[in-house]
């Protein structure tokens, strides 16, 4: 297999889809690699290392998409990038389509078999958003006690309060991965932490890990109260198979929250969780609506660019071999949880959610393979 590692061009994105030791372990299984030169930059990564683990340099993204079949990387296809897809291409990456139509379709236009590392899924798990959970929830109560500060439009209050002054009161929404980093951090931090979610078990576990932390189940009257009380709120909700988050807080909502109170949408790589929520960057990340601040950076752990590369690979490397070694068709036969990851193929859209949002036709991965 040729397999290619171009550099993220999506805005303030810095890591990069393996690492040379990552490479150094698909050259020992016998195929051939290509990394753009620069790739690695980001996330301390240079191109001699590179090579050193026995990639091939390419001094481009249309050369390295022109060589490889299999591309390995972080982030969706940026419009930059359309030109240099193709028919042979298997794209690996985060894709995020429920809010992306466009892309959906230049993918089917493309013929590009596209699999998304956000719904690879071994039963309830799904562990190639994990770790990109875990480190986008552990951000979320430092970015928000950070915009709490008045020079930065919050509302100016000390997320951990001070003797005799009460502690910030920080709403989770969702206790999955990412709302249990955001509990596990904002508690450890000294805030007043509650996370609400709408079936008990996962508070459960949360309880028993993080006594300290308030836990309640969903109902429209708790909810309201809780956001008109919190002064850094979390959406950190996941609709398993791809779909697209719904819309908790609305924009009737915000007028009843704190002026200079922090939502911080870990969600909005899928719409986001606040109905006024939009994708900001790194270096843009904050805009205020009726006087709410909203941070919506959709790649959140792009600005640990190191932490989450590692992270990030040594969780989909296993998948890389498998797709390498046994070819993308075979690779989908045999396992389960990458045919979920199949969100376009052949023309087809092959993720119900997906197709669903977007009102395209669906057609399932394994239909589409027994017509090969």
């Amino acid at each position: 297999m040729v397999i290619g590692i171009p550099k993220e061009v999506k805005t303030d994105e810095f890591r990069v889809g393996a690492t040379p030791s990552n490479i150094a372990v698909l050259v020992s299984d016998g195929h051939e690699l290509f990394v753009e030169s620069g790739a690695g930059e980001g996330s301390g990564f240079s191109d001699d290392a590179y090579a050193n683990a026995g990639a091939k340099i390419a001094a481009s993204a249309k050369e390295l998409y022109e060589k490889a079949h299999l591309i390995v990387k972080v982030k969706e296809p940026q419009s930059s990038e359309y030109e240099f897809l193709n028919e042979k291409h298997t794209l690996f990456c985060y894709l995020h389509l429920a809010p992306a139509k466009e892309l959906t379709k230049v993918l089917m236009q493309k013929g590009v078999c596209a699999i998304a590392y956000e719904t690879v899924a071994l039963g309830s798990e799904l562990p190639l958003l994990k770790p990109m959970s875990e480190i986008a929830g552990s951000m979320a109560p430092i970015v928000g006690a950070y915009h709490l500060s008045r020079y930065q439009g919050g509302e100016g209050i000390l997320i951990s309060g001070s003797d005799g002054v009460e502690a910030a009161k920080v709403l989770v929404i969702g206790a999955g991965n990412a709302g249990f980093s955001a509990a596990k951090i904002a508690s450890g931090m000294g805030a007043d932490v509650t996370v609400i979610n709408r079936t008990a078990p996962k508070l459960d576990e949360l309880k028993k890990i993080l006594p300290h932390v308030k836990t309640a189940l969903y109902s429209e009257e708790l909810f309201l109260e809780a956001i008109k009380a919190s002064d850094i709120v979390v959406g950190a909700v996941l609709v398993h198979g791809g779909a697209a988050t719904p819309k908790f807080i609305t924009c009737k909502m915000l007028k009843e929250m704190k002026r200079g109170a922090v939502v911080v949408d870990i969600a909005i790589d899928q719409g986001g969780t606040s109905e006024a929520s939009h994708p900001t960057t790194h270096t843009n990340p904050i805009f205020a609506e009726e006087g709410v601040l909203h941070y919506c950076v959709a790649n959140m752990p792009g600005a640990y660019p190191k932490t989450s590369t590692l992270a990030l690979s040594n969780a989909t490397i296993s998948y890389v071999r498998k797709l390498a070694k046994e070819g993308v068709i075979n690779a989908v036969k045999n396992d389960a949880s990458l045919a979920l990851g199949v969100n376009v193929y052949n023309g087809n859209v092959t993720n119900l959610s997906v197709a669903s949002t977007h009102n395209l036709e669906f057609k399932s991965i394994e239909s589409c393979l027994e017509e090969r």
